[in-house]
């Protein structure tokens, strides 16, 4: 049962909840001889860590995580056996905060108590004797519990830890604790919530950064700088102060435009870690229940210089899901490495119990959208199949209390905010996100668990207009952060939005038609797939010209139309191909699009024969482009192309993170493409090899892990020629190894036409080839409209 303080706290609505001490001391009787066996099972409402005897169990950070409290609530299981004292005296504790549960969640002041007010602990140990004894301990009214020497622990606002009020040795055993400053329990309800345990990996410490170096701001202040904005917290191994001294660390993800820490993009968040010191030494002091997003930490009331070996007394501990690394990518050129090394790392600082948007301001909530459209690129890089198919499970049961539309944000946080708004794009999270987790794993249990949730939204949830596309009256997020939309207006986009959702219902609901099949309901593949072959006809109907020019007559609108099979004929599908090139030359090769065009922009010019563009768009350096961030110190993906303006000054918009991997979903093109590697089969039994050079680049590799080992693609380019003048030939050498019992498709283009000169099946193993390649024309030229630039013709 969940045991709690002994009464309600009395606060204000807007106060954070201390964190709570719980313990129960027990004896082994010398009777019950050797433990062969102990378990033990826990969950709270809240985050907590746990031990026995003074020692930690395992290793989670902000355990149990964070899931729709209302409908699921995770529990650990742990293996202590080695941490029971036999025939002797024990003692089992719990510290408890109140993390995402009771804790302030979103913007514009956020709201609290979300899931209830109360922070509690549930937990069971069972011990097993050699002897055939059982021993079983719960949390119920025989509990103690105190205030914590934390004073506060809160997501947003950091941790405040005041070492005057310890505990002494609190989780130890002894009864010099159980004196009139330890309190009775409660016992709360139990959880309506459907208890499980995950499948998924826990949060935990991955990495340790030190600080690369330490400098003083214009105002004097102290500022360390770990050379990576990352997701985590400080560690400091030593730290001595005089008894009331306080210390505080405050973190940001850059300087600001005063040269002073730049915590303006956090909002409301102040991301601040405080000591109080007791004037003893503090040994290996770090934060327990809060995680910031941060590369700078500005040190106020203590010179960490002070210190001897100040570099490896302080640390910065990377925290996310601990998820196994799958899948690599790199190339000839450095610049378009550190994208994808900045991809990997916002993926990490993002996948922190589940999928959020953001870590660092009054957000950091799991917007639908954003992994909507970089799933395949998670799913390459990581195996996150667990994470993301049990976070799909939150989505569905939040979905069901709002008539088939899922919220936009999952954990739903935000329903005071934007009340069951359905949405294009973020939405058919519900259809396309599970597709790709089968893709990726060939599991079918993930579409069949999933597949109520799908036909949910896609036959109740979607607003539809008489035509059976979108209600047009029913605005639209579409092509979010346009990078033409005003700083504060990041959803006018040059695209019409209801345009975007109305390829999205197309797509997803031909998508419907294969994800049926797939599990055998042939009677609903075929109804799905008349209703897409309608929609497709209504679409062109209403958007596209006989000749194939789309309404708006933009980059996203070109490009959805292309990569989702709306245009039929060739004389359409070559006016797109001829339009959406002019666009990209039009546009210098800066990016022109948003959500809804970033994922398929270059993946449309790939498919029309325009590859040349697409690589000069990728290299692209000046602003707005994917590169632009690198040319000024990204470490990690932006949420806006202009995050930060060319003259070093923050954007002056209140929605600007540094750490976004929406826009990073660039790096699936990179291991499809670039790379050559996708499956072509559910699960990685057969995958397409098809690497296709391009641009200055003259090698690449990638490799991916897959259930049936590694699969690892290289290639490079060899000789004499040119590659910047068009039709010299080179050698383009390609090294294939195929993973036990796959096979695998070879398609070699010798030509950036996209024509093919080599097509092969082969088997597991090691395999090479050698062909002649010829090269197009580079760098493929702009255009500019003569009023701006009298040369028509730029590079």
């Amino acid at each position: 049962m969940p045991i709690s303080g002994l009464s309600a706290p009395s606060i204000h609505e807007d106060e954070p909840l201390r964190p709570l001490l719980f313990r129960k001391g027990f004896v082994l009787a010398r009777s019950f001889g050797p433990v062969q066996r102990a378990r033990l099972y826990i969950t709270a409402f809240g985050v907590y860590r746990a031990y026995l005897n003074g020692h930690r169990i395992g290793d989670h950070e902000m355990a149990p995580g964070w899931t729709s409290y209302h409908h699921r609530l995770a529990y650990q299981v742990f293996d202590v056996e080695s941490l029971v004292t036999p025939n002797g005296d024990n003692v089992l504790s719990v510290e408890v905060a109140e993390g995402w549960y009771a804790g302030r969640l979103g913007f514009g002041g956020g709201k609290r108590y979300i899931y209830g007010n109360r922070i509690a602990v549930m937990a069971q140990l069972e011990v097993d004797g050699l002897a055939g004894g059982r021993f079983q301990l719960a949390s119920d009214l025989s509990w103690r519990c105190h205030p914590s020497p934390i004073v506060t622990s809160e997501i947003y606002n950091g941790e405040l830890y005041d070492a005057r009020a310890g505990v002494g040795d609190w989780n130890q055993h002894g009864d010099r604790y159980f004196d009139s400053d330890w309190e009775a329990v409660s016992v709360l309800d139990f959880a309506r919530a459907r208890l499980y345990a995950p499948n998924a990996p826990p949060a935990r410490i991955t990495e340790m950064l030190s600080p690369e170096k330490i400098f003083i701001t214009p105002n004097g202040r102290t500022i360390l700088d770990f050379g990576q904005n990352l997701v985590g917290k400080l560690l400091i191994h030593s730290i001595t102060l005089p008894v009331n001294a306080k210390v505080s660390f405050t973190h940001a993800e850059v300087m600001g435009d005063d040269g002073e820490l730049g915590t303006r993009p956090l909002r409301g968040a102040q991301c601040v870690d405080t000591i109080i010191s007791s004037g003893r030494t503090l040994i290996d002091w770090s934060p327990k229940f809060t995680f910031h997003g941060f590369r700078f930490v500005q040190v106020d009331g203590w010179d960490p210089r002070t210190q001897q070996s100040w570099q490896k007394n302080i640390q910065a501990l990377v925290i996310h899901t601990d998820l196994r690394r799958t899948g690599r990518f790199e190339c000839s050129n450095l610049a378009v490495n550190k994208l994808h090394q900045n991809a990997c790392w916002s993926m990490r600082g993002n996948f922190l119990s589940i999928p959020t948007d953001c870590p660092q301001r009054d957000e950091r909530l799991g917007w639908t959208g954003d992994i909507q459209v970089f799933g395949p690129s998670a799913t390459f890089l990581y195996d996150s199949i667990g994470m993301l198919s049990e976070w799909m499970e939150d989505v569905a049961c939040e979905q069901s209390t709002h008539n088939g539309i899922p919220p936009l944000v999952v954990p739903n946080t935000l329903d005071h905010v934007w009340p069951s708004i359905p949405q294009a794009l973020w939405d058919d999270v519900v259809i396309i996100l599970p597709w790709v987790l089968y893709q990726s794993s060939g599991d079918r249990d993930i579409l069949n668990r999933q597949y109520p949730s799908m036909t949910s939204w896609l036959d109740q949830g979607v607003c539809r207009g008489k035509d059976g596309l979108w209600n047009p009256e029913i605005w639209q997020l579409g092509d979010w952060l346009d990078p033409q939309a005003p700083v504060d207006e990041p959803g006018d986009c040059r695209t019409n939005g209801t345009l975007v959702a109305d390829a999205y219902l197309v797509h997803v609901t031909s998508l419907m038609a294969k994800i049926a099949s797939v599990l055998a309901r042939e009677t609903e593949s075929t109804h799905y797939w008349s209703k897409s072959q309608h929609l497709r006809a209504v679409f062109k109907d209403k958007y596209i010209a006989p000749s194939g020019l789309i309404v708006g007559d933009s980059q996203t609108a070109y490009s959805l139309a292309i990569v989702f099979g709306i245009l039929s004929t060739q004389r359409q599908l070559d006016t797109a191909s001829h339009q959406l090139a002019a666009r990209v030359r039009m546009a210098k090769f800066r990016v022109a699009t948003g959500f809804a065009g970033t994922p398929v922009i270059l993946r449309a010019l790939t498919e029309t024969n325009n590859l040349s563009l697409a690589y000069r768009m990728l290299l692209e350096d000046r602003c707005p482009s994917w590169l632009y961030p690198i040319t000024m110190g990204a470490t990690t993906i932006w949420e806006r192309w202009d995050s930060m303006l060319p003259n070093g000054l923050i954007n002056p918009g209140e929605m600007t993170s540094f750490n976004h991997y929406a826009l990073g979903s660039v790096v699936n093109w990179l291991h499809e493409t670039v790379g050559g590697l996708r499956p072509l089969e559910a699960g990685w039994k057969t995958a397409l090899v098809c690497p296709q050079p391009g641009g200055s680049l003259t090698h690449a590799v990638v490799s991916y892990e897959s259930v049936y080992g590694r699969w690892n693609c290289q290639w490079k380019l060899l000789g004499d020629g040119d590659r910047n003048e068009a039709g010299k030939a080179v050698t383009f050498c390609l090294d294939l190894i195929v993973p036990p019992n796959c096979r695998a498709v070879v398609k070699i283009r010798g030509k950036e036409d996209g024509s093919t000169s080599l097509e092969e099946n082969v088997g597991s193993g090691k395999h090479q080839w050698k062909i002649p390649f010829y090269a197009s024309s580079w760098p493929p030229l702009a255009t500019t409209p003569f009023i701006t630039n009298p040369g028509q013709n730029v590079t």
